[in-house]
């Protein structure tokens, strides 16, 4: 996992940040999931180059992830390293924008696949409010939403809750130390 991130690290797609760090960070959502029963669909928003979800697939191999982004430097590279690494198979690259995703959704009348969406992750996608409304679109009722968080502060007012059909929500194994926010949607 650490190679394969390397990796996207010296092309350009993650930060600075030393790799363990990042791996670090990235499995705080691991935690955040570890109520999902095994087959359960994630989909990581803006996967860019795997983070987080390179590492859930790591480190929950029963998982069923979709990689989207829409930038297609970052999904080649992404293909690439589902190819490479047997650990990812059970990965799906998805070359797409979030808003495609979603109207192919709302178009099919909810295929199988698209409605078993159980839980949506998020690393640095965008604006916390489009986040939300995103995540919140494509998870099924009851379904799990998980967002990198700043070190200090919370962005999530209750209007933006109620907007989004969601409530916020603590997984058992979340870390008081863990710099992420879970939602459930309700609506």
């Amino acid at each position: 996992m650490t190679e394969a991130l390397g990796s996207s690290q010296r092309l350009g797609l993650l930060g600075a940040r030393p790799v363990d760090e990042v791996i670090a960070h990235a499995r705080m959502y691991v935690r955040a999931l570890t109520d999902l029963p095994s087959g359960a669909v994630v989909v990581d928003l803006g996967s860019g180059g795997g983070v987080p979800g390179v590492v859930i697939a790591h480190d929950r191999p029963d998982l069923r992830l979709w990689l989207v982004d829409r930038r297609r430097k970052r999904t080649d590279v992404l293909e690439r390293m589902v190819h490479r690494y047997a650990w990812l198979a059970g990965a799906v690259v998805i070359p797409a924008d979030v808003s495609d995703v979603i109207d192919r959704r709302t178009r099919s009348g909810l295929t199988d696949d698209v409605d078993a969406i159980d839980a949506v992750v998020a690393r640095g996608f965008g604006p916390p409010d489009e986040t939300l409304m995103f995540a919140s679109s494509l998870v099924r009722p009851g379904g799990l939403i998980v967002i990198s968080e700043p070190p200090e502060g919370d962005r999530w007012s209750a209007e933006m809750l109620e907007a989004s059909g969601t409530v916020r929500h603590k997984p058992p194994a979340q870390r008081p130390t863990d710099r992420i926010a879970a939602f459930l949607r309700t609506s």
